[in-house]
């Protein structure tokens, strides 16, 4: 189960996980730090070019989150900057709060290793994203390193009601 535990966006604001940002809502979270020196930067350049071919859908039709490793360094305004540094547009929010609320919220989503000791190095996370669609009670997660097209093909899958969804949108490139 998912803890609707308190969090912080990177404007400062204080939202519940589950009754302000997953219910009623499709949403993709990625996990990542801004003092990572691995797969962080890789994906938050995935996450960017994924906001940009979603275009007008990203904060409408599908919201974008990234929650911090590091609550204890990334407060509200080291991930202000961390947007800029990405180009983060409207629709994709970085999230912090305490270590509890933040571990808490990425256990209850299943981002963890069930090995303590990889799990315990947060510079061994998965590079994964969650995608959720609250609604249709439709989840699912793809690997941040795959092809951009290839993860906004399987939003739609989340977000999409099965009679709307129209796989031959999406063409992989090559």
């Amino acid at each position: 189960m998912i803890p609707n535990r308190i969090l912080y966006t990177h404007t400062g604001r204080k939202v519940h996980f589950v009754d302000d940002i997953v219910r009623d809502r499709c949403i993709a979270l990625n996990l990542a730090f801004t003092r990572c020196e691995g797969f962080c930067p890789t994906g938050l350049s995935t996450m960017r070019q994924v906001q940009s071919m979603l275009g007008h859908a990203a904060g409408h039709e599908v919201r974008l989150y990234t929650l911090t490793l590091d609550p204890e360094h990334d407060t509200p305004a080291v991930l202000r900057e961390a947007r800029k540094q990405y180009g983060a547009g409207p629709g994709w929010t970085f999230l912090t709060g305490s270590v509890d609320a933040c571990e808490a919220v990425r256990r209850g989503l299943g981002l963890y290793d069930p090995d303590p000791r990889i799990d315990a190095d947060k510079t061994q996370h998965s590079g994964l994203l969650v995608m959720g669609n609250d609604k249709l009670g439709r989840w699912s997660t793809v690997s941040l390193g795959m092809k951009p097209e290839r993860i906004v093909q399987a939003l739609d899958r989340v977000m999409l009601p099965a009679d709307r969804w129209q796989p031959e949108a999406w063409q992989p490139s090559s």
